[in-house]
């Protein structure tokens, strides 16, 4: 059993600066949890704490049935991978992977079928007598997993393992990670700033903001039903536009961007949504890719409105469009290659009104 739970676990550095506050997550047996949000809430130091590298001010960490506040790191049954490889650079590939089952004193005939094992698994038994520096960074990573895996933890840690490569070299080990969770069939915390990492991988997301937990839920749950702005506009990418204007009834609901050519009637059932507001000040999000350029995609709850277009960026099958409705605002749109709007054109643009999701302006919950 490699449960990990962190029961109301809180650190407090010097007495004075909380960098995490009051976080209770389970991770389950066998599951993938992925740690993300910006740099400096806390996520990496939820990690360490759970590592044993970092001291835990309030609460309780536990693994398996175990209470581990007060067991050193060696003795948690973790592996833990670093951001930096932290490979010894005198060694060959063969004695990195080695060296910490040597230290434990394992037979020698095991270590090597650990060995071999491991490095089957990542596709390096072709470099076991070379040494790191003759090495490129994808091997070197894979070496650094290899480390972990000859271990053959109850509990992987992942500490942004991905963030020194380049980016065709990280969808590669993104992809050779998450092979190896269906492989190892293993709990695995991961903790990465990138949300494309944390979509694409975890079995559930745990999204951090300032050292609190914002919401924890699979990667399209997140996505489609964010709890607040925050989780809504940093999960996803381009980023989710954000409106501030009017909503009120008159029959049917509107919404109003004041000083801009933005106004769009509701689709009907919204009432639900903004329960006992009658008509006030909301902030609209919308995803880039629920703006088109075109009626013709066939979607009934379409509304049109004029925009500016600023900066037009093609990426291939799909543009990136930035453009403004008027009184300074700036948004993007993620639409078709085949119809290129041009800088400073006038265009119309079509919003799904159905796709649109509303928060309270004070306290940014969903509404």
């Amino acid at each position: 059993m490699a449960e990990v739970k962190l029961a109301q676990v809180s650190k407090i550095y010097e007495g004075k600066v909380t960098a995490v506050r009051d976080v209770s997550i389970t991770v389950n047996d066998k599951e993938f949890v992925v740690l993300v949000g910006p740099s400096g809430c806390g996520k990496s130091t939820v990690l360490r704490m759970i590592a044993g590298l970092e001291e835990i001010t309030s609460g309780t960490v536990s693994i398996g049935n175990t209470v581990v506040n007060d067991v050193p790191p060696k003795d948690r049954d973790i592996a833990m991978v670093f951001q930096n490889y932290a490979l010894y650079p005198h060694m060959t590939v063969y004695e990195n992977l080695a060296f910490g089952l040597k230290l434990r004193k394992y037979e020698k005939a095991e270590i090597d079928r650990r060995v071999h094992h491991a490095a089957d698994i990542l596709g390096i038994a072709g470099y076991l007598d070379r040494k790191p520096k003759a090495l490129s960074g994808g091997q070197r990573q894979r070496v650094a997993l290899g480390r972990a895996i000859v271990r053959q933890p109850k509990v992987f840690l992942f500490d942004e393992p991905l963030s020194n490569l380049d980016a065709n070299l990280r969808v590669q080990m993104r992809t050779e990670i998450s092979r190896l969770h269906h492989q190892l069939h293993t709990t695995m915390i991961y903790v990465t700033h990138d949300q494309i990492e944390a979509m694409s991988m975890g079995d559930r997301i745990v999204v951090m903001k300032d050292g609190v937990v914002q919401q924890v839920d699979s990667p399209l749950a997140i996505y489609h039903h964010p709890t607040n702005k925050f989780v809504a506009g940093f999960i996803g990418s381009p980023t989710m536009n954000f409106m501030e204007g009017t909503a009120r009834k008159n029959g049917s609901w509107t919404f109003h961007q004041e000083g801009t050519s933005f106004k769009s009637h509701l689709p009907e059932g919204i009432d639900a949504k903004f329960g006992s507001l009658l008509g006030g000040r909301v902030v609209m999000g919308i995803r880039p890719e629920h703006i088109y350029a075109d009626r013709a995609v066939g979607i009934p709850t379409l509304a049109p409105f004029a925009a500016t277009i600023e900066v037009v960026e093609p990426v291939g099958n799909e543009i990136f469009v930035y453009f403004s409705t008027g009184a300074g605002t700036h948004y993007v749109a993620r639409i078709a290659s085949d119809k290129p709007p041009t800088v400073g054109q006038l265009f119309e643009l079509y919003v799904d009104t159905a796709k649109m999701q509303f928060f309270d302006v004070a306290t940014e919950k969903t509404l």
